[in-house]
């Protein structure tokens, strides 16, 4: 029985964290013609989020994107927007001339992914960096508030 709680907290979390990008699938549904060969959905952009006891931790893959690409802000005051244009430099030769003879390794693509962050989240306490490839975006939380106190009143 414990499991069942567990996967439906877990589920009911999961939820919580993907409403915008569900909302966004329904309400504008891509029409093949409208995308490219460059663009990436918003779903197959791997994103690991961790509920830690003082705030959440969201993991996002983005090879070959340094801090300067990525745009971490937070719209509609519970939000967390997560952004890139995708464009990478291309290494130049040394010398005089030099020319690609064949490039392979694709270019990062645009992403963007939302999530909406839960009631206890402090927008206000969000730090993000960018290393070896991962981004990681802190997003503190707030102190539950204080459980009300039963005062029991003799009677005389």
């Amino acid at each position: 029985m414990n499991r069942v709680v567990d996967s439906d907290v877990f589920d009911a979390v999961n939820h919580l964290f993907s409403f915008p990008e569900n909302l966004e699938k329904l309400m504008f549904h891509p029409r093949s013609s409208d995308h490219t060969t460059n663009q990436i959905r918003s779903n197959s952009i791997p994103v690991d989020i961790l509920d830690a006891p003082k705030d959440y931790v969201f993991y996002m893959d983005v090879p070959g994107l340094s801090k300067s690409d990525i745009q971490v802000t937070v719209e509609d005051e519970n939000t967390l927007v997560i952004k890139s244009g995708g464009k990478r430099k291309r290494e130049d030769g040394d010398e005089e001339g030099c020319k690609y003879i064949r490039l392979e390794r694709k270019a990062p693509q645009k992403l963007i992914r939302k999530f909406r962050l839960p009631e206890n989240a402090n927008v206000s306490a969000i730090t993000a960096k960018c290393e070896n490839g991962v981004l990681t975006v802190v997003v503190g939380k707030h102190p539950p508030p204080p459980k009300p106190k039963t005062v029991e009143v003799t009677i005389s």
